[in-house]
């Protein structure tokens, strides 16, 4: 049992479920920031940042987000370079996606998060938050970012048929 990775979003947005929100996940070196949607698929949350340790507690505590929030898809953020190019870090990312499809059966897919970090710490400094909570939160702020880039995205897809 192995979930289906997609490399376009565009691709999966054909097989998400109906009625179960999306999960987003941006993937640094010491946390995995964690966003989910609302059922209808349109609205992205911050959760929370989870710890990385070994990738087996890594998973385990997202298995534990994916079952109590009936999360039907993960959107992983890709950290591209500015020129589009992948490096050392989307390959990092490429990994963890296909030992996560390893151990959950929803789909997982990829979207471009380029300067999505960037965007959360500006619309941190604009709530005037302070440089600890910023610190606390980016992580999972950042996540949003992507996953409402993702919902937007299907947003206009649904809208397009």
């Amino acid at each position: 049992m192995r979930a289906d990775i997609f490399d376009d979003f565009v691709d999966m947005a054909s097989v998400l479920p109906k009625m179960q929100g999306l999960m987003g996940l941006d993937l640094g070196t010491k946390t995995i920031g964690v966003a989910v949607s609302d059922t209808f698929q349109s609205v992205a949350t911050p959760l929370e940042t989870v710890k990385r340790k070994k990738f087996t507690m890594d998973a385990e505590a997202l298995e534990k987000i994916i079952a109590s929030r009936s999360i039907g898809a993960i959107v992983l953020g890709l950290p591209r370079n500015m020129d589009g190019s992948e490096g050392p870090r989307c390959q990092s990312t490429r990994a963890f996606a296909r030992n996560l499809a390893q151990r959950v059966t929803i789909p997982i897919s990829f979207w471009d998060e380029r300067l999505s970090t960037v965007a959360a710490e500006r619309a941190l400094l604009e709530a005037d938050t302070t440089r600890k909570r910023r610190a606390e939160v980016i992580d999972h702020v950042a996540a949003s970012y992507i996953l409402q880039g993702a919902l937007d995205r299907l947003a206009h897809l649904r809208s397009a048929t």
